[in-house]
């Protein structure tokens, strides 16, 4: 692990006083970004540098909006799942500049979005990590992309038993939008850095 972090590390230039970097930790369902994540957060911390973590999981809306909506499973999954246009405009676009974000944030418990402020220091390096970062809508706001590549089978025996009990959900929701993704948006051709996981 540690040698895919320096690798990471070496792709971040040099923070200039008043500046910010975005790097996006992109990779399929349970391709290990969160751990990923936090060990190169912790890298940077380790060297001074002000790191703002944003999970893009955090930003799913309603299941009312994302399940039973006439659409194909896979569809809701990839289209449905996040407000792509409402996270341009509301945080990727505002990334670069905005003191704070003011973002509709999901709670897993009450199934119900509530505003969250998110403070940005003015010199940081802001770590995105998430499925599907690289869709068109928000490719060109990072500086630097990187993706984990870790294969289906490995992924789903990272699930715990119950979730793959369900195998029909992969099938019909989950796998159908990745290979949508992978084949849209050539995620592994685009990104700066893959990292086998």
């Amino acid at each position: 692990m540690e040698d895919k972090i320096l690798s990471i590390a070496k792709k971040i230039p040099k923070l200039e006083q008043g500046e910010r970097i975005i790097l996006g930790i992109d990779g399929l369902s349970r391709s290990g970004k969160t751990t990923l994540t936090n060990k190169v957060g912790l890298h940077l911390q380790e060297k001074n540098i002000s790191v703002c973590f944003l999970h893009i999981d955090a930003y799913i809306v309603e299941r009312k909006k994302r399940y039973n909506t006439g659409y194909e499973e896979w569809y809701e999954y990839y289209n449905l799942q996040w407000d792509a246009k409402y996270l341009k405009d509301n945080l990727f676009a505002k990334l670069k500049k905005s003191k704070e974000l003011q973002l509709l944030t999901y709670d897993y418990g009450s199934d119900a979005q509530r505003i969250e402020i998110t403070d940005i220091p003015d010199t940081c390096v802001i770590i995105i990590d998430g499925v599907f970062l690289q869709r068109k809508e928000w490719r060109n706001f990072y500086d630097i992309i990187i993706y984990l590549d870790s294969s289906r089978e490995k992924r789903f025996n990272r699930e715990n038993e119950a979730t793959q009990s369900n195998i029909e959900k992969f099938q019909n929701r989950y796998w159908k939008a990745e290979d949508y993704y992978m084949e849209a948006e050539t995620p592994l051709a685009q990104a700066d850095l893959v990292i086998k996981n």
